[in-house]
């Protein structure tokens, strides 16, 4: 009987997407875009429920004076005002909010391009894998050897 082995070892590298992209300008400038229209957003978000407060104080201190009828008519709109600003909150914050879209549109382009420098580098190399140190949850240890974060980053001229 002969014994065969198999002498071929795949071949891994690591990249660190989150240091990669604190070198990219279009990045820096994406984020710096999205944390400015964010606190735009919430500026309008937070102008509604003051509103929102000042009617229903208002409410309190009318309330012993109000008719069942008026009663009701204002804590509708109260509420109708409520909804209206988590609506509000959702457009732009929620899963399919302007955010989300906002930074998924500058963020493809970059991605797109991270992606093809490593596939480049690892063809170059003759990697099998490359893993994200930064999401890569279960990796305990890698020999700093084995990152090719700047060799992505310098295919990409940053």
């Amino acid at each position: 009987m002969i014994a065969l082995s198999s002498s071929y070892a795949q071949r891994y590298a690591l990249i660190d997407m989150e240091y990669m992209l604190t070198k990219i300008p279009a990045y820096e400038n994406g984020n710096k875009q999205i944390e400015t229209l964010s606190r735009q957003y919430q500026a309008e978000i937070d102008k509604q429920a003051k509103e929102v407060e000042a009617m229903y104080k208002k409410y309190q201190a009318d309330l012993s004076s109000l008719s069942a009828a008026e009663k009701t008519k204002r804590e509708n709109q109260i509420v109708s005002k409520e909804n209206d600003i988590q609506a509000l909150r959702n457009k732009y914050f929620g899963q399919e909010g302007e955010l989300f879209k906002r930074r998924e549109a500058f963020m493809k382009p970059i991605q797109d391009a991270i992606y093809e420098a490593v596939k480049e580098v690892a063809d170059a190399r003759g990697y099998q894998m490359v893993i994200d140190r930064a999401s890569a949850k279960s990796v305990i240890f890698a020999t700093p050897d084995i990152d090719i974060s700047e060799q992505v980053l310098d295919r990409m001229r940053y």
